[in-house]
């Protein structure tokens, strides 16, 4: 029988895959992470919350490796950034020794509630921008 963490996964990132990020991938305010897809070699959209701090952009993610755009980070850490309507390239790194609660206090509050009440393996990711 499949774990409360696994359902919890599996109902939060089918809602986001067919309803929410189509949605909000189409808003010209929303923050998109671009990476390269580590199968098909294609560009992958994501729609995500963080914040910029000097030449890095802080975010925090929901499901750590378990999200497809870290694996993609992983494969290729190359990715791009589009920040208030400008795109940006950068290298992200993921950062498993940093705090992702006391992370998420310094991130925008409504994207940090979010993946607090949603999240189940919470990883922060820092991308340094070119």
């Amino acid at each position: 029988m499949p774990s409360r963490r696994d359902l919890q996964h599996a109902m939060v990132t089918t809602f986001q895959r067919r309803v929410g990020n189509p949605i909000l991938g189409r808003l010209p305010i929303q923050t998109l992470l671009e990476t390269t897809g580590r199968v098909s070699g294609r560009p992958r959209l994501t729609p995500i919350g963080g914040r910029r701090s000097g030449a890095s952009f802080w975010l925090v993610s929901e499901f750590g490796t378990r999200s497809q755009y870290i694996r993609n980070i992983e494969a290729d850490p190359r990715v791009r950034l589009r920040l208030h309507g400008r795109w940006y390239t950068g290298t992200a790194h993921l950062l498993p020794d940093d705090d992702p609660i006391a992370r998420l206090r310094t991130l925008p509050k409504a994207n940090s509630a979010a993946v607090r009440v949603m999240g189940t393996d919470l990883l922060t990711v820092r991308i340094d921008l070119d």
